[in-house]
Parts: C-alpha cells; structure tokens; sequence
C-alpha cells in the first residue's frame, strides 16, 4: 500500500510561497556577505542593502493577508525592492565589497525572484479577472490570495 504525503499548511500561509523562502534566504544571503563592512560609507551601503533585501519578504508576508488587488500591489512593491537590491549589488561590486562571484549570484537571486513575483502577479491577476467575469467581484478585504493554491510561487 503506498503512503501518501500530506502537506502541512503553515499557519502563516505566506509561508508556503515559495517566493517567500527565496526573499528570506536573499536577505539572509546579503547580510552574510556584507557581515564586515570596512568604512562608514560600507556601512551606509549595507544598512541600506539590507534594508531593500528584507524588503522583499517583508511586502510578500504583508500583502499576503489583504485582498487580491492589495496582495497585487505589495508584490509589485516588493518587485521594487528587488530592483534597489539591483542597484546595491551594482554598488558594491564597484566599490569592491562584492568580486566577481558574490556579483554574479546576487544578480541570479534577484533575477529569479522577479520571474516568480512576476509569475505570482499575472496568476492574481488572471484569477481576479476570471472573479469579475463571474459576477463576483470581491469585496476590500474579504477575498483570499490563496483561493487558487498556487503556492509554487
């Protein structure tokens, strides 16, 4: 007799997305590699960079207990905060704090990040249109992000 498995809900149900588990090892990423900063203005940087990176998870988590809409905003807000992260990791490339590797894979993190926030946004978008063809619109708050169970985002 096969056994099957059951998979476990989290209570936070943000945190079975995916691309929450990505944002969250992101940002635990930026602070391991910026853990020594050797001047005031790479403490700027990485007060800053940490700050974006954490950004993230933070507007996936926040955004993942409002309707559909607001979700839809706090992601592309997040999709924002992977652009700055951009912009940071460019930074301290140039400024030496990230050599060539450190580069190349923070660049790869934000990358894929953007193609499942992007993929996550077109899913809430097509399920809310999907709702207004339908005839049921849903009312501000009341509407759950998770209806469709697409949690591979």
């Amino acid at each position: 007799m096969e056994q099957q498995e059951e998979k476990v809900v989290s209570f936070f149900r943000f945190e079975d997305l995916r691309i929450y588990g990505k944002a969250t090892d992101y940002a635990s990423w930026v602070m391991t590699q910026l853990s020594s900063p050797r001047n005031d203005a790479e403490k700027a940087l990485v007060k800053s960079f940490c700050h974006s990176a954490y950004d993230i998870a933070l507007n996936i988590a926040e955004g993942s207990s409002r309707s559909k809409s607001q979700f839809d905003h706090y992601l592309k807000i997040a999709k924002t905060a992977i652009r700055e992260c951009v912009v940071y990791t460019e930074v301290a490339h140039n400024l030496g704090v990230f050599g060539d590797g450190q580069f190349e894979q923070s660049r790869e993190y934000l990358m894929e990040m953007t193609r499942m926030l992007g993929a996550l946004i077109i899913s809430l978008q097509r399920s809310s249109e999907r709702r207004v063809q339908r005839g049921d619109e849903e009312q501000d708050g009341e509407s759950d992000p998770y209806a469709n169970d697409e949690m591979s985002y």
